[in-house]
Order: C-alpha cells, then structure tokens, then sequence
C-alpha cells in the first residue's frame, strides 16, 4: 500500500513562516512532504501532504480573482493562513495563503497520506480503508473534521490546525492540469507525489 511515516509528537515542528516561499507556485510545490496536524477532541490525526494545486495571482480559477469579499479574506492574509470554503453545499476545502498581505493566491491541500490518529480519520469518514481516507480535498477535510470554523487560522503556530515540518524528503514531484475545473483549466499548476498511492484523480494524470 505504499510507504508509511512514524511521526512521533515530540517531533514535529511547526513550519516557520519564514521558510514558506512568497510565490504560490513554489509553495504548492514546497508543501508536498509537509504535515497537516489537526487537535480533534478524539485526539491528534495528522497527513503527510502529497497533492496540491496552486491558485496562482491573476487565476480566473482562483476565488481571489474577482477581488477580496468577506468570504474569501483569508486568502489575501500573509502566506501560511487557512482558507476553507464549503464546496457545492457539501464538502470543505483547505487551502493555505501564499503570497503577500493583501495579494489574493492560494494552494489547495487535495490529498494526505494519514500518518497519527488513523482511527480518528476512520470515526469521521465512515471508511475502514485507509488509503481513501484523505484521498481527495473533500474527503480529507471530513477525515480531519476541518470547517469554516478553522477559516484564517494561522498555520505557523500550533493550534487547532497547523502546518508541520515532514520527516523524509518527498521524491519525485509530478505535474498536470488541475482538477475539477473550467477556468485556465490546461495550466500545469497540480503537484503530486510520484508513486503514492494516496494521491487522488485519474491514473491519467498520476503518471
């Protein structure tokens, strides 16, 4: 089923903004390998990244587009914030802040590798199978139990929800078009992992 990660919770480290690039499509890439932890009252459950999407500056696909609204403020806050938004009235979407104060961009978290609390992920999902836990945005936001509630939190800081440092180098790094869209649909902006079995879509595009 692919590799797996012992991620002890002694060792994880919070990313430092500093470290996080002030471009989206260096950061959708930087991200891939990273950790997202989330404090659930069941206790911690957390993903290794290995799928995102960049909604880059000037993206008609991007929520940004259009200008800042109070729904989407979040993603004009400085890069490292969450921008979660319910997609189609039934699944939410995390998605972090990558550019300046005030510049609308962001990458979209489209699938994990569960790493602690695989029980926890297995509670909300309704799914014994760990690897489609959080294998999709929606699907890994329900794993998580992530929701407006967490919209523009900081993920440089341990909280609720927070970025973390990984363990292992990612690998490979695939490319493709992004999913799921209209808009700038043939741009190259979906990184993934090469070889994970966690990563989501059609073979076609994980090759």
């Amino acid at each position: 089923m692919g590799r797996t990660h012992d991620l002890k919770p002694g060792r994880r480290t919070p990313l430092a903004r500093s470290e996080l690039p002030i471009d989206t499509v260096s950061l959708a890439r930087y991200l891939l390998g990273k950790v997202v932890v989330r404090e659930t009252p069941e206790g911690v459950a957390s993903g290794l990244i290995v799928e995102t999407e960049a909604y880059v500056v000037g993206d008609a696909a991007g929520h940004a587009y259009r200008g800042m609204t109070r729904r989407n403020r979040s993603l004009f806050l400085e890069r490292g914030h969450a921008y979660v938004y319910l997609a189609y009235g039934s699944s939410y979407m995390l998605n972090v802040s990558s550019e300046a104060p005030g510049i609308g961009a962001g990458v979209l978290i489209r699938a994990l590798e569960p790493l602690e609390g695989i029980p926890i992920m297995q509670l909300h999902r309704g799914v014994d199978r760990v690897r489609d836990l959080a294998r999709g945005p929606g699907r890994l936001t329900a794993a998580l139990r992530i929701d407006g509630g967490v919209d523009g939190l900081d993920l440089c800081r341990e909280g609720p929800l927070w970025l973390a440092r990984g363990d292992l180098e990612p690998g490979e790094i695939g490319l493709s078009v992004r999913i799921g869209i209209s808009r700038d649909a043939d741009r190259l902006l979906r990184f993934y992992l090469r070889g994970s079995p966690f990563v989501s879509g059609p073979r076609s595009l994980n090759a």
